[in-house]
């Protein structure tokens, strides 16, 4: 087993022949891949709320510091707020500390004219400092804010606190460097730890490739499945069932060949005895005779060959996949006892044909459902004595019916599934024959996923062959139940 993938990668479109390492392996990167952007996204907020932290508090000591130097002396609102007190919260090395005390509506007290007024909710309390992001000449810039009542008029005052964020990028940069870097290290080793995984995992099924490998091309035998992993294991009882069932086929055909090889003996060997002793008469009359039988002879191995071409072809899987159109039973059937009429004439047999006055249509093969109609019909007029009566009729129910029922010989009970083999032959029947036929008429009608028995006649005399398909557009149930 090749341990490469065979199909395109990751987001690729799959070609036709794919590897399952290379499928677990893309299912398993895929998503890696795809979560470590939003691992990053992920990181870089929570990195940044991470920065705001220490650095707001400062901002809301500095807000709470300079709320406590506001105050109102005659009528005014002044701020003392001497000159060191200022440098030391303008001294940073990094951002620009901004300031401001103003009135409600906006009138500048004290402090830098640039920081916005801020938009004040009705609900804010004068004791809490809120935050706010804003900027000031395009400069992105934090801002904390408080608003202050005064006594002993209830006076308020809106102070704020501002800087640049520089410090709280530069610490959200460190903190992402410090958990994405690691990554670039971890996810490579990932990579190949999964690889190395797959690899041992799939080790069992390169050892299962190489045992069927080994085995010789005509082992049929069931693969051991001891070892084989759990979730292959179905796999290869199925692969058993189907080997299994490919030597019974196989099977099948060579009793099959042997049997026909026996058949086409038989009357070979008399047609090459009949000509010898026809090369030994003088007498005009018996040489004609033995000519006769010579023929009578060629007639029935052409039969036979016909019939066992007909058999293979009902066995192909060509025709069992791709022949397959829409058939109309009825005018099919009535086709065929057309032709039979000549046979039914030769023996006195009154042939008749009842329709059920609606189209039967099937899926189906129309060359093989017409071997099916008139193998029946033609078995029927055969093992009719003269005088008799055979009647082909057909019946649109919730399945398609074909009946032939005539009043023959008919068949003893045990006999009745036996005759559907091939070659077998009811022991005391006088007609001619190989044997073929009712076998060929069975695999047509499995083919055609329909259902065909032998019934006795209503009449209690002869038989009653009856034929039920699947009929279109109707939902049938898995095993066609036909007949009355």
């Amino acid at each position: 087993m090749k341990t490469g993938s065979s199909r395109s990668r990751i987001f690729g479109t799959p070609t036709e022949l794919n590897s399952l390492f290379g499928e677990i392996l893309d299912w398993m990167l895929a998503p890696l891949l795809f979560l470590w952007p939003i691992s990053i996204a992920v990181t870089h907020h929570v990195a940044n709320q991470i920065a705001n932290q220490p650095y707001d508090q400062a901002l809301a000591e500095n807000v709470s510091a300079i709320a406590r130097l506001v105050k109102v002396v005659d009528n005014k609102v002044v701020v003392s707020f001497p000159a060191p007190a200022r440098a030391l919260l303008r001294a940073d090395e990094n951002d620009t500390t901004y300031y401001q005390v103003s009135t409600v509506s906006g009138e500048l007290i004290v402090g830098d004219k640039d920081i916005p007024r801020p938009v004040l909710p009705d609900d804010i309390r004068t004791e809490s400092v809120s935050f706010r992001d804003d900027d000031i000449n395009g400069e992105e810039i934090r801002v904390a804010y408080q608003l202050v009542s005064l006594k002993p008029k209830g006076q308020q005052v809106v102070v704020q606190v501002a800087e640049t964020r520089k410090k709280r990028e530069n610490l959200a940069s460190r903190i992402i460097s410090g958990v994405i870097l690691p990554q670039f290290a971890i996810i490579p080793l990932v990579v190949v730890l999964v690889y190395v995984g797959l690899t041992r995992g799939i080790a069992p099924l390169t050892r299962l490739q190489r045992r069927i490998r080994k085995r010789h091309p005509g082992d049929l035998a069931p693969i051991n499945i001891h070892g084989v992993p759990e979730e292959v294991r179905p796999v290869i009882l199925a692969f058993n069932d189907m080997m299994a069932r490919l030597e019974q086929n196989l099977q099948a055909q060579q009793r099959f060949i042997a049997d026909a090889a026996h058949q086409m003996r038989t009357p070979l060997t008399g047609l090459k005895m009949q000509t010898e002793l026809a090369q030994t008469e003088t007498d005009p009359q018996l040489m004609r005779a033995s000519l006769q039988q010579i023929a009578e002879s060629a007639d029935r191995a052409a039969h036979l060959i016909s019939q066992l071409l007909m058999l293979a072809r009902a066995e192909a899987s060509y025709e069992k996949l791709h022949a397959f159109t829409t058939v109309d039973l009825e005018s099919l059937a009535r086709e065929v006892t057309q032709e039979a009429v000549p046979h039914a004439l030769a023996k006195s047999i009154d042939l008749g044909f009842e329709d059920s006055g609606w189209p039967l249509l099937i899926e189906g093969s129309p060359v093989l459902l017409h071997e099916l109609i008139s193998n029946l019909v033609l078995n029927a007029i055969k093992y009719t004595p003269a005088g008799g009566r055979v009647t082909v009729r057909t019946r649109a129910e919730a399945f398609a019916i074909l009946e032939v029922e005539d009043n023959g010989i008919g068949i003893a009970e045990k006999d009745r599934e036996l005759v559907f083999e091939r070659f077998y032959r009811v022991l005391g029947s006088e007609e001619t024959g190989s044997g073929l036929g009712l076998a060929i008429v069975r695999e047509i009608a499995d083919l055609h996923r329909a259902s065909v028995r032998l019934c006795p006649n209503s009449s209690g005399q002869g038989t009653l062959a009856q034929a039920v398909f699947p009929r279109q557009g109707v939902t049938y149930p898995v095993q066609a139940q036909g007949g009355e």
